[in-house]
């Protein structure tokens, strides 16, 4: 590298330096090992109906690529079907299709909630919602996880001071790093009382919850107020997400969302596979059934074990604390088969680095009091 060069990328240089005096710098590993890292929740990412799905669709005619943004040539009779079917199986009016859930939460909060408006964020929302909310037009503020009397808070205080607009309140169902649920029951009544919207990402609990895997808001697929984001490429083996909503909502996405507008549509091969994965969903609930008996047995063998953040899901955190330590831990455990990854920070606040352990139907009973066991061994049996 000569100087000239040298001199162009030594800020990076010096960045990933800092990274790594953090014990925070990332690095691509490839799968290897039992999966107790994935969020292929219901093992559909390789499921002979998925597989096959996708090869009818090929031997059909069904093109690899869209061509086009749906605007323009690029929308499918795979993408409509889809959408049709999605609408019918979550409940709702209307539901449209885009190319990842970090796309369809960035595109929502980017085109929905206009100038004027306040966005009240849980402080734990996924990283393309709040990038949505820098983005956008609205005004945000953060609230206290899992805190509905924060919510209230922000939305009085910022009406106290003058705000006129509508109130978008935003959160995640199933928090992909905790595991724990957010208290949707008394977050939809505030909505209702300040005539709010509100917007749910489902990703970690389409599938999982819900009758037939139609996630946490099922109770309230087809309020007016209410926006979910079912990602697609987690628990339905696939990728992509839906984003369930009013027809008013959906046409007024289709016209001035620009995610949607200048982006070249999903593959409508993934099209057919996630309404696969929806017509599994109905037909197999042996596989929900399975994830939920295997879930209620892992909390029974970790008990009260010090270290482990347990909520009823199948996100189970083991919290280390420690950068450097986490890494060393998730380390250990790889090289004893167990595919298991630390998590630092920013991903999670400062000083609650962890191993992000996740269940699915991927793994067995043995494998899971294998892993168990290799924890306990590892650590001594306790966390932080």
């Amino acid at each position: 590298m000569t100087q000239l060069q040298a001199d162009k990328v030594s800020s990076y240089v010096t960045a990933l330096c800092a990274l790594k005096d953090d014990d925070r710098l990332r690095s691509l590993k490839p799968r290897k090992g039992i999966d107790f890292s994935s969020n292929d929740y219901l093992a559909l990412a390789s499921a002979p109906r998925m597989r096959k799905a996708i090869s009818a669709a090929i031997e059909a005619g069904t093109p690899i690529g869209a061509g086009g943004s749906r605007l323009l040539r690029g929308n499918c009779e795979e993408h409509e079907n889809l959408e049709a079917e999605a609408a019918k199986f979550f409940g709702t009016e209307s539901t449209i299709f885009f190319a990842s859930g970090y796309v369809a939460n960035f595109a929502v909060l980017t085109t929905l909630p206009q100038r004027g408006d306040l966005l009240v964020l849980d402080s734990l929302v996924h990283a393309s919602i709040h990038e949505g909310a820098r983005a956008g037009r609205a005004e945000f503020r953060e609230s206290r996880h899992n805190d509905p009397q924060s919510v209230e808070t922000n939305i009085r205080e910022w009406r106290s001071q003058g705000g006129k607009g509508r109130v978008w309140i935003v959160v995640e169902s199933l928090y992909s790093m905790d595991g724990d649920f957010a208290p949707l029951e008394e977050l939809v009544a505030i909505a209702d009382r300040h005539d709010a919207f509100l917007m749910v990402d489902e990703a970690h609990a389409t599938g999982v919850f819900g009758k037939a895997g139609r996630g946490l808001t099922a109770p309230y697929e087809g309020r007016e107020n209410l926006v979910a984001v079912h990602t697609c490429g987690k628990a339905l083996g696939a990728a992509g997400a839906l984003v369930t909503t009013t027809q008013i909502l959906r046409d007024f996405i289709v016209n001035r969302c620009r995610p949607f507008i200048f982006s070249t549509a999903p593959s409508p091969l993934m099209a057919v596979a996630v309404q696969e994965a929806l017509s599994i969903l109905r037909e197999e609930p042996e596989r929900q059934q399975r994830l939920t008996k295997l879930i209620a047995f892992a909390h029974r063998e970790i008990g009260a074990r010090r270290g482990w953040q347990l909520s009823g899901s199948q996100i189970m955190p083991y919290i280390v604390g420690d950068n450097a330590r986490a890494m060393a831990l998730a380390s250990a455990l790889q090289g004893r088969g167990f595919d298991i990854r630390g998590i630092r920070p920013p991903t999670v606040p400062a000083g609650t680095a962890r191993l992000r352990i996740s269940l699915t139907n991927n793994v067995g009973e043995d494998e899971v009091r294998a892993m168990l066991a290799a924890v306990i061994e590892e650590t001594g049996g306790g966390g932080r």
